[in-house]
């Protein structure tokens, strides 16, 4: 569990910000959110214009408890009731019907609302202390690298945002699983820091991962999680040979180095990725912005196995390796 590095006379003062129709950023063990009331359209829009963000794309509502989810949503049914009692708090976001509490601001006019329990002290007492849910996308410009860290959020909003909570560096790293509740047979519509592996473990039947879903969710556009480099995607094997021809053609090259790949490398900048997951997908977003501050503008990776964390990190990597928009998409995050 993260260290509490706020103080309580700061986290009432970030609830009154809240009740005021402001927006705080706030640590979780994911990533640190972009909060606002999840009941005041007016700043739930706000979310949206500082993000640069479309408002067609539902916000995930951030709780205090499993025993709050009845108040947020139309119903619980049984799979929702026993996976929010095996992983809340924690990194997993279930899609359920709406509740009529629930602003249609904060669902981009769905009838389905994302909602999870962060497992972070900081978030937590916020959420006791506020006595409401708090919608909170990653706290970063639309489609860029999500922040883990206070500063992080600091140096690419600045003053856009009305109170920053430090509650340290993130645990996790990367954004919570979505998991879709709303039908028979639930499915993954984001990989995240709950794996596949331990909710068919728990739910004891294979979990679907859909690359496309009629329920939108944060993080299906294929362009996200981007920093300002040109990231590529190839085959662990030829990292060496890509960063080599890129930084021959004229590139600032920044590299992803696997754990397997031992051969000495010509490049700008190197990043050497630690051998265990986890520990891969707390710093992934730390190392996308090291190669940015580095001024890569090529970086060089390979995916993971995609099987526990990985499969998450190869989902972040493949959305930062996409098409980049000429005018901002329609998407969600966090």
């Amino acid at each position: 569990m993260p260290r509490v590095t706020a103080s309580t006379s700061d986290i009432e003062k970030a609830a009154g910000v809240l009740r005021a129709g402001g927006l705080v950023a706030l640590p979780t063990e994911t990533v640190y959110g972009l909060g606002a009331n999840a009941e005041d359209p007016a700043a739930v829009a706000r979310i949206f214009q500082v993000k640069g963000r479309p408002p067609s794309h539902p916000l995930i509502v951030h709780i205090g408890g499993a025993e709050h989810l009845g108040d947020w949503v139309e119903d619980v049914p049984p799979t929702a009731r026993l996976l929010a009692e095996r992983f809340w708090p924690g990194p997993l976001t279930l899609v359920l019907r709406r509740g009529r509490r629930v602003p249609f601001a904060a669902t981009g006019g769905l009838e389905t609302v994302a909602v999870r329990v962060p497992d972070h002290p900081v978030a937590l007492a916020l959420l006791s202390a506020f006595g409401g849910g708090v919608t909170a996308p990653s706290a970063n410009r639309f489609g860029s690298v999500s922040p883990t860290t206070a500063d992080h959020v600091r140096a690419e909003l600045g003053e856009a945002v009305d109170f920053v909570l430090d509650g340290g560096s993130c645990e996790v790293g990367v954004e919570s699983t979505i998991v879709d509740v709303t039908g028979g047979v639930p499915s993954v519509l984001r990989p995240g820091g709950v794996t596949r592996e331990d909710l068919e473990a728990v739910l004891g039947c294979p979990i679907a991962v859909p690359s496309t879903s009629p329920v939108r969710v944060p993080g299906q556009h294929p362009s996200h999680y981007a920093p300002r480099a040109r990231v590529v995607l190839v085959e662990p094997e030829k990292v060496a040979a890509e960063a080599e021809h890129a930084q021959e053609l004229g590139h600032h090259v920044g590299v992803f180095l696997p754990p397997a790949v031992a051969a000495p490398l010509k490049a700008h900048a190197v990043v050497a990725l630690p051998t265990s997951m986890a520990a891969y997908a707390r710093g992934l977003y730390g190392f996308l912005r090291e190669l940015d501050q580095h001024g890569c503008d090529l970086i060089i990776a390979s995916l993971p196995v995609e099987e526990g964390l990985g499969l998450a990190i190869a989902n972040r990597l493949r959305r930062a390796a996409g098409p980049r928009p000429s005018a901002a998409p329609d998407l969600q995050e966090r």
